[in-house]
């Protein structure tokens, strides 16, 4: 019997999956993934991400899909005002579980340029903004700018915490964010041995603290990586991977595991039940 888990960030409505997105579903779900987020990143993405989230809800035995848009710090050029009005459309009219991903991204160059990091942090701020109006959670990404995160979310006294995704930063930024009222994002990177970083964060956190995700099509768990039957497209399947190595990571049994991080999502993504 698979144990019951939630895939908390997916890109499960990009194109990559157009082909075999219902039998990935099902497949999904036979591996245990009772329930999936789907994210937003980018505004012309929207009526895909909405219209992914119906399909997956009107297929019988696939995970429940729960609906996060919001606009990624990585894409920052193409936002515009309109796209804030849309994201804020969205949240009157469909019953979205949280907003994101959004923060903030100096990982490359030209994203450290004062004026484009000034954009970024108008974005999080209108989107934080939005997220207190409607009570969500947030799901954070953050990319070389923990600190500046921290610090845009202690000023605007964001009330309502959400998940850090991806987490990359060290063991006093994750115990910052929990103090917030945020978990710890876990991707198929935990089951690379060399992420000396994570599994010190994880550790130290404790696994109440922390929540799984595949981050699909991207994060591919290392054992997926060379295998010539999952080949590297990563999809929600691999979430058991996950929660392997998140297990090993921590020296616990992975049934205690998944009921812990199950009860952590619900608290997270403000959810009585999932079912």
């Amino acid at each position: 019997m698979p144990f019951k888990l939630f895939d908390t960030h997916t890109h499960f409505d990009v194109p990559d999956f157009d082909h075999d997105r219902e039998q990935l579903a099902y497949a999904a779900k036979e591996a245990g993934v009772e329930g999936l987020v789907l994210i937003g990143f980018l505004q012309h993405r929207f009526n895909d991400l909405v219209k992914t989230h119906h399909f997956l809800n009107q297929l019988t035995d696939a995970p429940k899909s729960y609906l996060a848009p919001g606009l990624h710090p990585f894409y920052i050029e193409d936002h515009q005002p309109e796209h804030l009005a849309h994201l804020e459309q969205l949240l009157q009219t469909e019953p979205c579980i949280a907003i994101g991903e959004i923060g903030l991204d100096t990982f490359l160059k030209q994203h450290k340029q004062p004026e484009i990091l000034q954009k970024q942090k108008q974005y999080f701020a209108a989107q934080i903004d939005l997220a207190k109006q409607f009570d969500k959670p947030i799901l954070l990404h953050i990319r070389k700018s923990h600190a500046d995160v921290l610090k845009m979310l202690k000023d605007q006294k964001f009330p309502h915490g959400g998940i850090a995704h991806a987490f990359g930063g060290g063991v006093e930024e994750a115990k910052a964010f929990i103090k917030l009222g945020f978990k710890i994002g876990i991707t198929g990177q935990i089951t690379n041995p060399n992420a000396r970083k994570l599994h010190e964060v994880v550790q130290r956190v404790g696994r109440e603290h922390l929540v799984l995700e595949t981050d699909c099509p991207d994060m591919t768990p290392l054992c997926c990586q060379s295998s010539t039957a999952h080949r590297t497209r990563n999809t929600p399947v691999n979430l058991p991977y996950v929660l392997d190595g998140l297990a090993k990571s921590l020296s616990i049994d992975q049934a205690q595991l998944a009921e812990q991080l199950w009860h952590n999502t619900l608290q997270a993504l403000k959810l009585d039940s999932a079912d």
